[in-house]
């Protein structure tokens, strides 16, 4: 990883920082998964990181669902976000010019896959798929990948059913994010749900990474109450994209920044990267050509 950034500083350090003539301003948009709140405490040390290597007041965006950032990129009034992959093939697909990805986070193993995880109460007596039926069963947001798009896909290969309300689960509903159809899980509101995880290290955890590692940090829930019932094929990680209109040197300084966040501040690049990584390293569009694939199947 201090290779990789040396490298990407190296490719920049020609470049002068970005001046207030060139971008008055730069936004960060931060997808859904927590409260908002919580999505902007996570993300200040970078929004602060960010004005001090672009010199322009940089702000925090966290709108109450996934497409308010996508909307926000597609309009030109969001400049970076870290999507989930079917969030990245929605905007591409809405205007292949408006973002490129730039980097993606690399779990401690090396690889940069993650898992759509379903789960439920352990007290519940739900161990599997085949307990569900009947069931209400949560989801987070249309736009996120593993709280949607890939379960849509291999959850009804798996029942030999639709994911219709009252086909085979006796309700589909979703909740608004990751966090809260953890929390409705654990309150007993929905009887499961799914929301996203590295699948690496301790399930007491909430694994290493993910938005149940998150709620295990802020106390929201207990990971030996819950059991796992459910666990997607490998999925690959979001990207980080940036605007393909920001000045050429505002693209690469950002770039270099969210390379190098490993080395810089390990504590800062824990709460961005919900959970333990690597850090980031590039990726380029070709890697979520599959998910825009089966993300224009279910759109037809």
């Amino acid at each position: 990883m201090k290779k990789l950034a040396a490298a990407l500083v190296a490719t920049t350090a020609l470049s002068a920082p970005a001046t207030a003539e060139e971008i008055s301003e730069f936004r960060i948009g931060i997808l859904g998964g927590e409260n908002a709140q919580d999505r902007l405490n996570n993300n200040e040390c970078l929004r602060e990181y960010t004005e001090d290597t672009l010199g322009v007041e940089t702000k925090l965006f966290a709108p109450a669902d996934y497409d308010g950032v996508i909307q926000g990129l597609l309009g030109g009034t969001i400049d970076m976000a870290w999507l989930g992959a079917s969030a990245y093939a929605k905007t591409y697909l809405s205007d292949p010019e408006a973002v490129e990805p730039v980097l993606v986070k690399v779990n401690t193993d090396g690889g940069f896959g993650y898992h759509s995880i379903g789960f439920a109460r352990k007290d519940s007596g739900i161990a599997s798929l085949a307990d569900m039926k009947g069931k209400v069963f949560g989801f987070g947001d249309p736009n996120s990948t593993s709280g949607y798009l890939i379960p849509s896909i291999e959850i009804p290969q798996a029942i030999g059913a639709t994911m219709e309300s009252g086909d085979y689960f006796g309700e589909v509903k979703f909740t608004g994010g990751h966090e809260q159809t953890i929390v409705a899980v654990s309150n007993g509101d929905v009887d499961a749900g799914v929301t996203w995880a590295d699948g690496l290290g301790e399930w007491e955890d909430g694994y290493n990474s993910g938005a149940l590692r998150k709620a295990v940090d802020a106390g929201l829930v207990d990971m030996n109450d819950l059991v796992e019932i459910w666990r997607s094929k490998p999925i690959p990680e979001g990207p980080i994209v940036l605007r393909k209109a920001l000045p050429a040197e505002v693209k690469a300084n950002m770039t270099a920044l969210m390379a190098g966040l490993a080395d810089k501040d390990s504590d800062c690049l824990y709460a961005v990267a919900a959970g333990e990584t690597k850090g980031f390293e590039p990726i380029t569009h070709a890697a979520y050509e599959s998910i825009i694939e089966a993300r224009k199947l279910k759109s037809n």
